[in-house]
């Protein structure tokens, strides 16, 4: 009995053949039915395409990230890993915008308060009262520094307003891998500025009319029982209800109008008509995600200014004569710097959250897709 043909393979460790191994076939053609030569690539690989076309890497349900977020639905860890990201990459756009807008206004009363300071010698006393004797002058100065106080955070709410839709803008960028700068994300928000500043007017007005309803209806209550038992149990009942009524309308109709206002061509009321449909059969998720931002982001704030309270205090016992310019000097520092980090971390995930409400009914990840180049137009 003759021996067989060599074996095609190499015994393992055997060095390179300089020569191609020969196979029993070489030779001879391949029967007509065998397909061409050419070499499988190994599973889950893709071939750089010489055509437009899905991008390699991306086989079999694998996500997209052509920027800060993957183009797929998101879970709370993408989420806020995409949101540290948007605002690593653009922060002259995110916290630089939400800094500047509250340092400015914030400057009206420490100027206020100095001037008073150095000019009628407005104090404060180290025990938290007004100086023992307070005449007429000396009220009215306390109450111009503190009324630029009151006047300084309506209008830093009114510049995180613009704030928060330039970094609906900053996100839907970075989805694509576009980096929007302070001008470039503030350019963006043409034409849609009065819009988005009635929108909040529109919602606060809306939300204080609700809590004046309640204290009306709690007074009539309190009027007409005028004893203690239906009044406990009025409280008991309608505060949590109105707790979990603010907390459905929070997301139902607060939550996500502005960027769908931004990065939408529709209107104010059409922007609150978007996210009502938007957050239709996602309230639970929603939510959870939205109250863990707002007390992580709020615990955060806190931990951030509570040096600066410190110092505040300390320095308005060593220094009485300056007390009433250090306390307002430590609160405007203190919203400051809360407002310059804790505002944009919440507009960011809420905007995010936007864009993962989209991906997930609307096949907005598809569009994001398109714009990025890694499928044709």
């Amino acid at each position: 009995m003759t021996d067989g043909p060599a074996h095609p393979f190499p015994p393992p460790g055997a060095p390179v053949p300089d020569e191609p191994v020969r196979t029993p076939y070489d030779g001879a053609p391949p029967p007509p039915s065998a397909p061409p030569a050419t070499p499988y690539p190994a599973p889950g690989y893709a071939p750089y395409p010489s055509a437009p076309g899905p991008r390699p890497g991306m086989f079999l349900g694998a996500a997209h990230k052509p920027g800060a977020l993957p183009l797929r639905p998101l879970t709370l860890g993408a989420m806020y890993d995409g949101a540290f990201r948007i605002i690593r990459f653009n922060p002259k756009a995110t916290v630089g915008a939400a800094f500047l807008v509250t340092g400015l206004a914030m400057l009206l009363p420490i100027v206020v308060t100095a001037v008073l300071t150095f000019t009628v010698g407005l104090t404060y006393d180290t025990s938290g009262e007004l100086g023992s004797d307070v005449s007429t002058s000396d009220a009215l100065a306390l109450l111009a520094a503190y009324g630029s106080l009151l006047v300084s955070i309506l209008l830093a709410q009114l510049g995180v307003v613009f704030v928060t839709g330039m970094i609906a803008h900053v996100t839907r960028a970075a989805a694509v891998g576009r980096r929007l700068g302070l001008g470039e994300a503030w350019a963006a928000t043409r034409g849609k500025r009065w819009r988005l500043l009635g929108l909040s007017v529109l919602l606060n007005v809306g939300f204080l009319l609700l809590l004046s309803i309640y204290g009306c209806v709690s007074v009539v209550v309190v009027v007409v029982f005028n004893s203690v038992a239906p009044i406990v149990l009025w409280f008991v009942f309608t505060l949590p209800a109105l707790l979990a009524l603010c907390c459905w309308l929070w997301i139902r109709v607060y939550y996500l109008p502005v960027p769908a206002l931004m990065l939408e061509p529709i209107g104010l009321f059409a922007a609150i008509g978007r996210g009502w449909s938007l957050t239709s059969r996602q309230f639970w998720r929603t939510f959870g995600i939205g109250l863990l931002t707002v007390i992580a982001a709020g615990f955060a704030g806190n931990l951030i200014s509570a040096p600066i309270s410190v110092i505040g205090n300390v320095g308005i016992a060593l220094a009485p004569a300056y007390g009433a310019l250090l306390l307002v000097l430590t609160q405007a520092l203190a919203l400051l710097v809360q407002t310059a980090f804790v505002t944009p971390f919440q507009a960011t995930v809420a905007s995010v959250q936007y864009v993962d409400l989209r991906m997930r009914k609307e096949a907005f990840d598809v569009e994001l897709m398109r714009e990025a180049g890694i499928i044709p137009s």
